[in-house]
């Protein structure tokens, strides 16, 4: 006897959508390949012992931001919102011919007396910000000035505009050295990658949806001590109370059938159902419908790989922001002190007086290819030169190298980029890679995401759908430049 509805992977697309068809009385069936925790990029990890203390290696820090309202909404109905850790700084350390420079810029865009769009020039009321730009940097504040206007004007999810061929490092490559590195910066911080790969579509609507339309859409908080397991260890558990439940170590390799009758191929096993809802990453989605259909015409969003590095010390850094961001001359990117974030780190702290620092690298590809020990002993040094006064206090290292599974956000053709339904009657998809004019990103995507998957089943079968969440519009001054942004394309298109 088929199950009304097979979920392969279980991060927060696959838990979202069985969490919202178990509330509606059906009994989805979760299919996740790792053999031991759900999740996917927010599963638990192995542990690593540092002088007798252990410590939990998960895929990394995740920010849970402001315009994260559906997945907030989702955690709050069930009683499962844990206590957040909200974000109070960002610093920005860059590195040049000229030395090390540094400036904190977070609670400037946060708190700005300047309306969005406008709020990035709270930046410029900073003695450390002046410090760190020169006068190229000034001849060169229009051209900043006249992306972040295209963030306003063109809504490329919204609007269907994939902007074909264009990429971010384009628009930057003429950039003065500093501001051109600080959005670089940025962009790594949301997109992962580095400018020349980043499709000037996704960085758009990453700037509108964290940033350029809202002053406190800039606002985040760091999960609790168990990070992301913090979310989806009880949402899987929400899910088996309500009658769906979960299968571990089942690698989906292929799917046979059609609306009504799937058929789900794992290694081991096969299972039935009525539908289907693949919500893997965007690699792993890629390989089952090709094995499954042979669709290799489909558009997928690039997957992206990165490494994580963990330091401990036997003493703690001077006092500053707990995070932040290193642009220029540097090997790594964003980089967070545990000990601010997470309760294990602090108990390390206040036992010890040291401190623990976690760095993300983003690539490029050549870097991230180098041996384990070339790469970690770049990264120390590299991290000396911004915090000169921990040298000689490392008392332990570790280099986590996480799979290519995290999506570049990017938009492509509609008749080949996979939406919730696709060309398969009875099967959907959710995840971030999913296109869908959604403005969101990420785990708030992948939410969205995955409740329209679990709607498109409910709607087949006669079922009451689930209402999204709407996300707050853009400040008055904003919303008023975009209006007249539209309407001036409009009526170019309406000539043409």
């Amino acid at each position: 006897m088929p199950t009304d509805t097979i979920i392969i992977g279980s991060g927060v697309a696959g838990l979202t959508a069985a969490l919202h068809l178990a509330e509606r009385g059906l009994k989805p069936l979760v299919l996740e390949a790792d053999p031991r925790f759900v999740g996917g990029r927010l599963a638990g990890g192995e542990q690593v012992e540092v002088n007798g203390w252990k410590f939990r290696l998960e895929h990394g820090v995740h920010g849970i931001w402001s315009q994260y309202r559906n997945l907030q909404s989702m955690l709050a109905r069930h009683n499962l919102r844990p206590v957040f850790i909200p974000a109070q700084e960002e610093l920005w350390i860059y590195r040049d011919a000229g030395g090390v420079r540094s400036a904190k810029v977070g609670s400037a865009i946060r708190h700005s007396i300047f309306p969005a769009p406008l709020h990035y020039l709270q930046l410029f009321l900073r003695p450390s910000f002046l410090l760190t730009i020169d006068v190229r940097d000034w001849l060169k504040l229009f051209d900043t000035w006249s992306v972040l206007i295209m963030s306003l004007g063109v809504d490329p999810f919204g609007e269907d505009q994939p902007l074909d061929g264009q990429m971010l490092g384009a628009y930057i490559g003429k950039w003065s050295p500093a501001l051109r590195a600080f959005f670089t910066g940025l962009a790594r911080n949301g997109l992962s990658t580095h400018a020349d790969e980043i499709p000037l579509a996704g960085f758009l609507a990453f700037l509108r949806f964290y940033s350029v339309l809202r002053r406190d859409a800039w606002a985040f908080s760091y999960l609790p001590e168990d990070g992301g397991t913090s979310l989806t260890e009880p949402l899987a558990e929400r899910v088996k109370t309500l009658g769906g439940a979960i299968r571990l170590d089942q690698r989906v390799e292929k799917l046979t059938g059609e609306s009504g009758a799937w058929t789900v191929h794992t290694g081991t096993e096969s299972f039935a159902a009525e539908n289907i809802i693949l919500a893997v990453d965007s690699a792993a989605a890629s390989a089952i419908l090709q094995k499954s259909f042979g669709a290799n015409d489909l558009y997928f969003p690039k997957s992206l790989a990165n490494a994580i590095v963990r330091l401990w010390f036997d003493t703690s850094p001077k006092a500053g922001p707990e995070s932040g961001m290193f642009t220029g001359d540097f090997v790594m990117h964003n980089f967070f002190w545990l000990e601010r974030l997470s309760a294990p780190y602090r108990k390390w702290h206040k036992a010890t007086g040291g401190s623990a620092l976690e760095v993300h690298i983003y690539g490029p590809d050549e870097t991230l290819a180098q041996p384990d020990a070339l790469l970690l002993t770049q990264v120390i040094t590299d991290f000396y030169r911004g915090y000169p006064e921990m040298r000689g206090h490392l008392v332990f290292q570790h280099l986590q190298r996480n799979a290519t599974v995290h999506t570049l956000p990017s938009l492509g053709p509609r008749e080949r980029h996979l939406g919730i339904e696709t060309r398969w009657p009875g099967l959907f998809c959710a995840g971030d890679w999913v296109r869908d004019p959604l403005p969101s990103f990420f785990l708030e995507r992948a939410c969205g995401t995955g409740i329209k998957a679990a709607n498109a089943v409910l709607r087949a079968r006669g079922l009451a759908e689930w209402p999204l969440v709407d996300y707050l519009p853009p400040e008055p001054f904003a919303g008023w430049i975009e209006k007249r942004m539209l309407a001036g394309r409009k009526k170019v298109k309406s000539k043409k």
